[in-house]
């Protein structure tokens, strides 16, 4: 059974995201795909979506060399993979049982952040999903802008390990509230 579009383009978008510079034969190997149809996955990304995409030769694999992010994905739910959404949907619209649902799916973005405030890890529990380490956490989140918010208004420690990409938005952010109030 070949696997959707765009489960493979959400795939690909999480490997260049976490900075793990994937390639048309590891997209191909994953997904049991040919190498010509991983070029294309590779090629609708770049053309069909406007990723930012270049390629390290040192490498071997895919970058974004700006912020990018996946448009939402709108897809027929599963009712085996999404059965709580689909659920909580139908009790909401009252649709009933066997009417087709549209649901609306994007990948979240990820974070890996050190921090020892035992009141800033409270304030942070709806993005944690888990932990690297006695002080590291990984978090996932939506919206940049909200995530960055609750760091910003935290009375702790934070530090973004991962990815550059955030940290850079944070520190440009810090920056010009700086000197926006001097």
């Amino acid at each position: 059974m070949s696997v959707p579009l765009d489960s493979r383009i959400q795939w690909l978008h999480l490997q260049i995201f976490e900075g793990r510079f994937p390639n048309a034969y590891r997209l191909s190997e994953k997904f049991a795909i040919s190498h010509r149809q991983a070029q294309r996955d590779i090629d609708y990304l770049r053309k069909e979506l406007n990723a930012p995409i270049k390629y390290d030769a040192a490498k071997k694999g895919f970058y974004y060399s700006e912020h990018f992010s996946l448009p939402s994905f709108i897809s027929r739910a599963n009712e085996a993979d999404y059965a709580e959404v689909v659920s909580s949907l139908r009790k909401k619209s009252g649709a009933g049982v066997g009417e087709s649902e549209i649901v609306q799916m994007q990948i979240p973005f990820s974070a890996e952040i050190s921090i020892s405030d035992k009141l800033g890890i409270l304030a942070l529990k709806d993005f944690i999903v888990g932990t690297k380490s006695r002080n590291t956490f990984l978090c996932e989140f939506h919206n940049v802008d909200l995530f960055l918010g609750r760091l910003f208004t935290l009375e702790a420690d934070v530090h973004i390990i991962s990815p550059e990409w955030l940290r850079e938005k944070a520190t440009l952010c810090a920056e010009k509230i700086i000197k926006n109030n001097k």
